[in-house]
């Protein structure tokens, strides 16, 4: 097995043992979800015109749930000093580190946005198609998430920092993932907005990494 492949089995497992891992993620997801009706009372016509931002947001505090585990666990044990100094380059690990969450934490959110979509009354066909801007989304959102995580594993109260670092930096995937959404169920066709969204994604994938390796490199010297 490779180090690489050693290391996303091993988050995967962590994800899973501490805390809950996904089952914690899709609980608080839902509770926003069934939360709103409750909140703005049975105008359904409302509710189905704001549950496209409904989901994305609930999805967006969900993930950030869990982001402050992306790099405590390895730095409690000592093994965030053995992924520094591995012979895999530690953007590398990094990428490694954010499928493992985006597969613990986001892909269950994805699983259960239809039947969120069921308790927002939204249509089938715009439950899908949340459903698809969020599968294009929420890798940008543990991406970007990264950078934050990796800059607060090194402070204390890091927690507390990393809300205040990851929120801004995902206001652009929240706005294009919302936009998407409602293109989707307006006009029959995800359109330009889901382009960006992708976008976002790719560049996510680029940056994230090299921003979360430096910052760790700096932050444990």
């Amino acid at each position: 097995m490779s180090p690489l492949a050693a290391l996303l089995r091993r988050d995967l497992r962590i994800a899973w043992r501490i805390g809950g891992g996904a089952v914690v993620g899709v609980l608080f997801f839902l509770s926003v979800v069934v939360l709103m009706p409750f909140a703005i009372g049975p105008d359904v016509p409302l509710l189905k015109r704001i549950g496209p931002a409904v989901l994305w947001l609930g999805a967006l505090l969900a993930s950030l749930l869990t982001l402050d585990r992306l790099f405590t666990a390895d730095q409690d044990d000592g093994s965030l000093d053995l992924i520094l100094m591995g012979r895999v380059p530690l953007e590398l690990s990094c990428v490694a580190k954010a499928a493992a969450h985006w597969i613990a934490a986001g892909l269950p959110l994805i699983v259960a946005t239809p039947f969120a979509g069921i308790l927002l009354n939204l249509e089938p066909q715009a439950t899908v198609n949340v459903t698809l801007t969020l599968l294009a989304g929420t890798p940008a959102l543990t991406l970007t998430g990264m950078i934050g995580a990796a800059l607060a594993v090194t402070m204390r109260r890091g927690g507390l920092l990393l809300a205040v670092l990851v929120l801004p930096l995902s206001i652009p995937i929240l706005i294009f993932g919302v936009a998407a959404s409602n293109a989707a169920i307006d006009r029959g066709e995800l359109g330009a907005p889901f382009s960006i969204l992708c976008a976002l994604s790719l560049i996510s994938l680029v940056i994230g990494p090299i921003a979360a390796a430096a910052s760790l490199r700096q932050g444990l010297d």
